[in-house]
């Protein structure tokens, strides 16, 4: 039986990538997922850590990618609603399906030309 990388795996490799293709463009991880103590939980949720939004930015170009497994990987309803917010306010966003699907998307959509 095959076994289907994490998602963790699929973040940690297109990351790697991300940093060789563009090592002048900045992305940085939101830390929102996770198994976590109840009270650094609650800490977390004080602070602004909020349910749903995706998984890593690009600030130079207002991108927000929300990584998911190849397989098996599903969009839940908070991951849904900040999406449709993202991008009602002006943001782009991609859900990538493991690193390669990632690449492919920045790649195709073009994201890297204008540096």
């Amino acid at each position: 039986m095959i076994e289907i990388p994490t998602e963790h795996f699929e973040q940690r490799a297109f990351v790697m990538w991300f940093k060789q293709t563009y090592p002048t463009i900045r992305i940085f991880a939101i830390p929102n997922g996770g198994a976590r103590n109840i009270n650094v939980a609650r800490q977390l949720k004080c602070e602004g850590v909020s349910k749903g939004v995706p998984d890593l930015f690009i600030p130079a170009w207002g991108l927000w990618i929300e990584m998911k497994r190849i397989k098996g990987g599903r969009l839940s309803l908070e991951q849904k609603d900040w999406i449709d917010y993202l991008k009602e306010v002006g943001y782009r966003v991609i859900v990538g399906f493991g690193a390669l699907d990632t690449q492919s998307q920045i790649i195709k959509g073009g994201y890297g030309k204008q540096d």
